[in-house]
């Protein structure tokens, strides 16, 4: 054989095997925050500290102590080359085993969840502990990342990517694009993780969530008492209702294609179209109507009552009339 050849063919298989053991290695997290040390003793030299949730691959397992290599950060593919947090950190050390959860602890992916569902109460009070929604983020997703068969995966996924999203339309909402008309014009809210979930728990109500969550970044910052956006609007979420309709966000979204139909009543007024008018109060009837026939025992049935009532009464939903 060629020595070039073998040269090659060696080096594939280096790659193939370090590969595999990397995938094979034993992972966890943990569910407190601790130091990361030097060596496997308190008195130790701190190299860092890490956070709940952050993943750990664990290179040697002791009884009090477990050597890991920390991921405190994951690179950032979308950030400028300049930008230090774009770059990934990891910390190589020891840590107590006291507070770790691994592939073999038992219920482990139920303990993560539950301290996840602790720190995500931490993270809604008003002095809660600093930085538990990202702690709730990070371990609502390692459940799915540690423990892909459990059946809490698919709601930990989930509980991880609403978490996200909710921070990142914090975020896109307090810019000064938030007010432009055309959703285009606006900040984004990134819908990796929403995706995802869609596309590992398909036909599950964790996917019908995510998928309502997708409709936000196609809704118009302002609609500028015009017809375009609300009409636009109604359709998508008639359309998700129509197709998700087991959906614990069915109601809601024919609720709020009710609601901009009643909007439209008035907009289609100003814009001198009385016919559109008329066609969007029935319209807005029969989809509160459907809220109220189909999914009685919602919040969102109640709140169709007071729509329906709104209407049949001529009071304005929409603009200046309805303050």
């Amino acid at each position: 054989m060629d020595m070039k050849l073998r040269l090659a063919l060696l080096a594939l298989t280096f790659v193939a095997i370090t590969s595999f053991g990397h995938a094979q290695a034993q992972r966890g997290t943990l569910v407190h925050e601790e130091s990361i040390r030097v060596s496997p003793s308190a008195d130790a030299a701190k190299l860092g500290e890490a956070g709940r949730g952050h993943e750990l691959v664990i290179i040697e397992s002791g009884h009090d102590w477990t050597h890991v290599e920390a991921i405190l950060r994951e690179p950032r593919k979308d950030a400028d080359e300049d930008d230090p947090t774009s770059e990934g950190k990891t910390i190589t050390g020891w840590v107590s085993s006291k507070a770790l959860v691994n592939l073999t602890t038992p219920n482990g992916d139920k303990i993560i969840f539950g301290e996840a569902a602790d720190s995500e109460d931490q993270a809604s009070r008003r002095r809660g502990r600093r930085d538990a929604a990202q702690d709730a983020m990070r371990l609502y997703y390692r459940v799915y990342d540690l423990f892909p068969t459990s059946p809490l995966a698919a709601e930990g996924l989930y509980r991880a990517a609403d978490i996200r999203w909710q921070m990142e339309r914090s975020d896109v909402l307090t810019r000064p694009s938030a007010r432009e008309r055309d959703s285009y014009m606006r900040g984004q809210i990134d819908e990796e993780w929403m995706k995802l979930v869609m596309k590992k728990f398909p036909g599950t109500k964790w996917a019908d969530l995510a998928a309502f969550h997708l409709i936000e970044n196609k809704l118009c910052g302002d609609w500028q008492a015009a017809s375009k956006c609300p009409d636009k609007e109604a359709d998508m979420y008639e359309k998700y209702a129509k197709e998700h309709e087991q959906s614990p966000s069915a109601p809601e979204a024919l609720y709020d294609a009710a609601w901009r139909r009643s909007a439209l009543i008035e907009i289609y007024k100003t814009e001198a179209n009385q016919k559109k008018s008329e066609e969007s109060k029935n319209r807005s009837l029969a989809l509160a109507q459907k809220i109220v026939s189909q999914y009685p025992q919602s919040d969102w049935s109640t709140r169709a009552e007071m729509l329906i009532f709104y209407i049949q009464q001529a009071v304005p939903t929409y603009g200046n009339a309805s303050d």
